[in-house]
């Protein structure tokens, strides 16, 4: 099952809010906004970390996360029955309080017919009055009727008729699944990858470790089907039992170690006043206890050492590489597991990974590396979240993953922006995406304090030039070139669903040259980006009639970027005013 919403109340910097989830999902933001605080409360609700009171945004004393799963397979579905809805999905909010109290409870689907609830089954257990309800013929036929009689005859009914009733969906008042505590992992396995940490956790051989969960899921491997293995573990199963007093069928053991008897007696013997004997009994090791724990993971790059010793960048490399290998077992077991009778079991077989800035001390090429492998990660079935100031780990075309994370103020506390509707179709979506090779690092938008839509390359690259000159350039300004004129309102209308500031810079084209068709597309085109624009975030400038003719270029130039720089670094160039004023505008 994988997460479809998320609600967070009173957590840190999170006074109130909603997330709709993608099966990746990329948070991103200023530092001190709130990502980290976002990617903690699911970690708070997975039972991977337990709140202190300074978790409780300001002064409040209790809050809750909340998490609508949906995509459930068969057995969750048996697991989470009760609280199975209509579309297939379960809700579950987890509460914790100030002085370190936290419960699970999940919302049932109740029918707002009194008679259909399950609450009000000990009422209608008198065969007059149950006979008198639509569930009827899901009755007993004869016999005193009980409660459970009238609760199975209602649930019968309900699943028989599901588009004829109606429902709410209310919290439970008692615990979920009416266990007192949830057990950690019943909601699948957490891989947990925080931005500083000591790598040697990761490879260490406990369970809880990212190691240690797929080292262990190989020793049990290795102790099912190994016939080696078996067999060592069956004579040391033996030795161990010659030990004992008593066999394995409670006989007297004949065999046992006359050094282990002596011992015994001569115990027994010192407490023969108090009425009482010694029995050592010898219990055999685990062997795969054993194996687990005297594991020693080493890294030859040359020179023989653990992982501490490593730069920050491999021990980074070798985390990734790790989460792989687990991706790739993973997919190879859900492969085996549609071949073969699945086995019994509580927990979910979900896994989510969790990762806090994995860009570090990783080179660009590795982001993007990375970022290919995460992104083939949550297309296995996979959940994966994460916070990043890496441009590297964004794509714009994957815009219903990204969810800006922003604070303007303390009292409303970290409010998101997202996109989850499909803002380009056909052929607008085909150039859009085509768009990204004319502008690969047109990610850096979502970064950007204000983005500046531009047409093409001579404006991308003279504008931050002439605002250098002007002493105006800003560093968080980042110029997209949009590769066309036309592609203009399609990057307007992803600016306006994520609510960031941007101007649209766009040529009126109107050259003495054109003739009156030429003029009356370039309006149509003009008019089409200002239609896109949403005043209340973005606004536009228009260069009479091209940049190139702004500057005082001659038109008809060819290599046009290189040509522009060359013009205005001559000693004879000078900005003229109005120029001057709109570079000056981009800027403020």
């Amino acid at each position: 099952m994988k997460i479809e919403y998320l609600a967070i109340s009173n957590w840190r910097s999170i006074k109130s809010l909603e997330i709709a989830f993608q099966d990746l999902m990329i948070f991103i933001g200023q530092n001190n906004h709130g990502k980290s605080n976002v990617l903690s409360a699911l970690l708070f609700f997975f039972g991977e970390f337990k709140p202190q009171d300074l978790d409780f945004n300001r002064g409040a004393q209790d809050l809750f996360v909340e998490i609508t799963f949906g995509d459930l397979d068969q057995t969750d579905k048996t697991t989470f029955k009760k609280y199975l809805t209509a579309d297939g999905s379960i809700r579950v909010r987890k509460f914790a309080y100030v002085g370190g109290n936290f419960e699970y409870r999940g919302y049932i689907q109740n029918p707002v017919e009194e008679w259909l609830r399950e609450a009000n089954a000990s009422t209608l257990s008198k065969r007059e009055v149950a006979e008198s309800y639509p569930f009827h013929p899901f009755l007993p036929a004869t016999g005193r009727l009980t409660k459970q009689d009238i609760v199975d005859a209602q649930t019968k009914y309900i699943e028989q008729n599901p588009g004829a009733i109606a429902f709410n969906l209310e919290i439970e008042e008692t615990n979920f699944l009416g266990l007192k505590s949830v057990a950690k992992g019943i909601f699948g396995d957490i891989y947990f990858i925080p931005a500083v940490k000591d790598s040697t956790d990761d490879f260490s051989s406990k369970e809880a470790s990212a190691f240690g969960k797929l080292y262990s899921s190989i020793i049990e491997s290795m102790s099912a089907n190994n016939p080696d293995w078996k067999d060592t573990k069956a004579k040391l199963s033996s030795l161990f039992s010659t030990l004992n007093r008593l066999n394995d069928d409670g006989q007297d053991n004949p065999h046992r170690p006359e050094e282990l008897v002596n011992f015994e007696k001569a115990l027994s013997a010192e407490l023969n006043s108090w009425g009482a004997e010694i029995d050592v009994e010898v219990i055999p090791p685990n062997i795969d206890d054993i194996f687990r724990s005297n594991t020693q993971v080493w890294i030859n790059d040359g020179v023989r050492t653990d992982i501490r010793r490593k730069g920050h960048g491999l021990q980074r490399a070798l985390t990734f590489a790790l989460i792989k290998v687990i991706s790739d077992n993973l997919k190879a077991e859900r492969a085996k597991a549609t071949l073969e009778p699945a086995a019994t079991r509580t927990a979910s077989a979900s896994t989510y990974f969790i990762l806090e800035e994995p860009e570090l001390y990783l080179h660009p090429q590795a982001q993007r590396e990375l970022f290919d492998s995460l992104v083939s990660l949550s297309e296995s079935k996979n959940q994966v979240v994460m916070c990043t100031h890496a441009s590297a780990l964004i794509d714009v075309e994957r815009y219903k993953s990204i969810c800006i994370v922003k604070k303007d103020s303390d009292v409303v506390g970290t409010q998101v922006y997202q996109c989850t509707d499909d803002i380009f179709t056909g052929d607008k979506k085909k150039e859009f995406n085509l768009s990204y090779w004319i502008n690969p690092d047109r990610s850096e938008l979502f970064f950007a304090k204000r983005v500046l839509l531009v047409e093409g390359p001579t404006d991308k690259t003279l504008i931050p030039l002439l605002a250098k000159r002007l002493g105006v350039f800003r560093f968080d300004h980042t110029l997209v070139d949009c590769g066309s004129k036309d592609n203009i309102p399609l990057y307007c209308q992803l600016l306006n669903k994520f609510r960031i500031p941007y101007i649209a810079i766009y040529d009126k084209d109107h050259q003495a040259a054109k003739g009156d068709d030429g003029k009356a597309s370039a309006d149509k085109s003009n008019g089409l980006i200002e239609a896109a624009i949403d005043n209340r975030i973005g606004t536009s400038v228009v260069f009479v009639n091209d940049i190139e003719e702004e500057v005082g270029m001659i038109a008809g130039k060819k290599n046009k970027p290189f040509d522009a720089l060359r013009h205005i670094a001559a000693p004879s160039f000078t900005i003229a005013a109005d120029l001057a004023a709109k570079i000056t505008s981009m800027f403020q």
